[in-house]
């Protein structure tokens, strides 16, 4: 993000009110935006140059530019260290990324195998994007990734197969009803690994705390209650960005079929048909479940820790809020 980079002048967080709904979603929407997967090397340098000169002093105000070259960075550099976050595993690239491992997960009548190739690969995404994107206060080692990457797994394959074997059985509901809870079996995998998955792959944060920051970026010490906060939401979060994705098309798919539209036996044809519903599902949905939580979250300091409700600014004042990088 911008503000990894360094000046004494602040930039402002975005150009709509980030403590509003609404004003996250348009910022998000920011995010997202696919176009942004375009930048080059050249692109994200010259746009750190500028920032950097807005920084330090040397432009005054916010122009057009500026708040391009902003947006530039936002979406494609992590806000703890400043390093270029791999192209698949940034927001702007989510929902593309995404977009062939969510058809494979939604197509009916896998089987087991077909079931488990698309939740591990599911999961493998998930993994490279949670580490791509956590907070960075206390990286993990590989061999704890390598940990967590197999417990994620076992909990999603686990969480599919099951339910793919008793959805059958619910012999008491009709059978338009079993069709759609089989149809749904794939968001109750996604969702109860990518809780496990949040809390496995950024346990250190949670034992060790995070880093948080007073009004000016400077830092203040680290926090387990903020890292307790920051991937608690983070969970939620998942569930929240997985709900639309992964129930609005089947819901869609098995309206179409009751219709007659999708009545193919090409499995071609039905993977492209997914393809789309998800993709156009993702790309206006994504933004609303992003910006249900901030990504750089404001706490009281009597919400923290007691050691932090004595800071003072260098005006003698009382610090009464910290902030943290949430993480995504």
């Amino acid at each position: 993000m911008a503000s990894s980079v360094p000046g004494p002048i602040q930039l402002p967080q975005a150009r709509y009110d980030l403590s509003t709904y609404w004003g996250r979603v348009k910022h998000c929407a920011g995010l997202t935006d696919p176009t942004m997967c375009l930048n080059t090397t050249a692109d994200v340098e010259n746009a750190r140059a500028l920032v950097s000169q807005y920084k330090n002093g040397k432009i005054s105000h916010m122009t057009p530019e500026l708040w391009r070259a902003k947006k530039i960075l936002d979406s494609t550099i992590h806000p703890d260290n400043g390093e270029t976050i791999f192209l698949p595993f940034r927001m702007c690239c989510n929902v593309i990324s995404n977009l062939l491992i969510t058809a494979g997960m939604l197509t009916p009548n896998m089987g087991v195998v077909g079931t488990l190739f698309w939740q591990v690969a599911n999961q493998s995404l998930n993994v490279a994007v949670n580490t791509a994107n956590s907070n960075k206060s206390h990286p993990m080692t590989t061999q704890q990734i390598i940990t967590n990457y197999t417990m994620a797994v076992t909990a999603s394959c686990s969480v599919a197969v099951g339910l793919n074997s008793i959805v059958p059985r619910l012999t008491k509901v009709s059978a338009n009803t079993r069709m759609i809870l089989g149809r749904l079996v794939p968001f109750a995998a996604v969702v109860s690994a990518g809780v496990v998955n949040v809390f496995l792959m950024r346990g250190e944060e949670i034992k060790k705390g995070i880093t948080v920051f007073d009004s000016e970026g400077n830092e203040q010490g680290v926090s387990k209650t903020a890292a307790l906060y920051a991937v608690g939401e983070t969970a939620a979060s998942r569930v929240i960005n997985a709900t639309p994705i992964m129930v609005v098309p089947p819901l869609v798919l098995v309206k179409l079929q009751k219709m007659g539209l999708m009545r193919t036996k090409s499995r071609v044809i039905q993977t492209l048909a997914t393809c789309g519903i998800v993709a156009a599902t993702g790309f206006v949905a994504l933004p609303f479940a992003i910006a249900v939580f901030p990504q750089r979250e404001s706490m009281s300091v009597d919400k923290l820790e007691p050691q932090f409700r004595r800071l003072k600014n260098p005006q003698g004042e009382r610090i009464e809020t910290l902030e943290f990088n949430r993480g995504i």
